[in-house]
């Protein structure tokens, strides 16, 4: 009875497992399958098998163009945000100041905010300061979004052995830059490139604070949105196809280099 209970047990938990992931995967590979559908609509049934919804998203300048502009806003936000969340986190990690909670607690305080508050907030300051929509505008807005994420998940991977090294480098007479920069940051690597990899990810997506931002430079997702306007078509799950494929790549690039563990 034992192990006809363990055997039932170990069949629900791949069931279980099986569920979750076609959950999770499910809406992914029907995105992939009708980007090669021969028709102009990428519902059932799977008319047959064309590449030309790539061929015309490649060839469309517009979209080519988004993507690049999705590409600097994305890569150049999460940098500046990696940088103000490490000195924001070592910085408060190094010195217990009587408001540290509270500080803490401001720089976190804008994963709690819709994006939206925080889009009309962004507008209208720039409104105030001259600084009319445009791509700059955006990667400032997304700075504000991805350095709560930077600096929550530096902060919490900086233990007691880190601050007992950089003391010990401190005293040794590094300066302040040395420490940080040859001590404390190959010591947070993996939670650098995880912070600095996530923020992209999040900005390659975000459309909100993009689509009030931006004007004549737009961004990916505020590319796709216009083309949805129009109805759906193969063309939309083929730049969604081909986004995925890239972020896919991205993961196990980072899994089998990086994030791997060393063998014992």
């Amino acid at each position: 009875m034992a192990k006809d209970g363990a055997r039932l047990m170990r069949i629900l938990s791949w069931a279980y497992l099986v569920l979750i992931f076609v959950f999770i995967l499910l809406p992914v590979v029907a995105l992939v399958v009708f980007s090669f559908q021969d028709g102009r609509l990428p519902v059932p049934p799977l008319k047959g098998f064309t590449l030309k919804w790539y061929a015309e998203v490649i060839a469309d300048r517009d979209l080519m163009a988004a993507l690049w502009n999705s590409f600097i806003v994305a890569f150049g936000s999460s940098a500046v945000a990696l940088v103000l969340g490490f000195l924001a986190a070592s910085g408060l990690a190094r010195v217990a100041l009587p408001g540290s909670v509270v500080m803490r607690g401001v720089l976190i305080a804008p994963m709690t905010v819709s994006y939206l508050i925080i889009g009309l907030g962004l507008l209208q300051i720039f409104n105030k300061l001259g600084l009319r929509p445009s791509l700059l505008a955006t990667g400032i807005g997304h700075v504000v979004i991805n350095l709560p994420l930077c600096f929550s998940i530096i902060y919490a991977a900086m233990g007691e052995h880190q601050r007992n090294a950089l003391r010990a480098a401190r005293d040794l007479g590094a300066r302040e830059w040395q420490v940080l920069a040859l001590v404390s940051a190959p010591m947070l690597a993996p939670a650098l490139a995880a912070s600095f990899f996530l923020s992209v990810t999040f900005s390659w997506d975000e459309f909100i604070i993009a689509f009030l931002l931006t004007r004549f430079d737009i961004t990916l997702p505020v590319e796709i949105w216009s083309m949805l306007r129009s109805g759906l078509s193969p063309k939309t799950n083929a730049i969604g196809s081909l986004v995925f494929l890239v972020s896919v790549a991205i993961v196990v690039t980072l899994e089998l280099t990086l994030f791997r563990k060393p063998r014992p």
